[in-house]
């Protein structure tokens, strides 16, 4: 067998309190031992296992790898709202009349990352 993915690690400057954030934005759950303060955090969740590590340097420039995020019972839109009130940043917007296209969204350390449409909203647009 080859080798798999086991987290995706993001550096921050504080682990817990990203790590809340995504938790929340991908309804998964904190590390039981992760606490304010730890260098580092863990969120799991269905679709990915999130690592957090604390450094002291602070986020310089564009990501080159972010995170695609569909939701699953919402629709894109409503899931943009939402991630908004968890403290997330429009950075971009990409919607467009017809339906398609995606927004840009920051998380509150500035981590750039892309909310599409949800499947549901894909298939109807086949179907229409």
């Amino acid at each position: 067998m080859t080798s798999l993915v086991r987290h995706v690690t993001i550096d921050c400057a504080d682990a817990h309190g990203l790590a809340s954030f995504w938790a929340m934005a991908l309804d998964g759950e904190l590390g039981a031992d992760d606490f304010p303060g730890d260098p580092e955090a863990v969120v799991e969740s269905a679709g990915v296992s999130l690592l957090f590590i604390q450094v002291p340097e602070g986020k310089s420039g564009k990501n080159r790898v972010h995170l695609d995020l569909q939701p699953q019972d919402r629709t894109r839109d409503e899931e943009i709202e939402r991630l908004l009130t968890f403290g997330a940043t429009l950075l971009d917007d990409r919607r467009n009349a017809d339906g398609t296209g995606w927004a840009t969204l920051a998380d509150p350390e500035g981590n750039e990352f892309c909310v599409e449409r949800s499947a549901a909203e894909r298939a109807s647009a086949t179907t229409s």
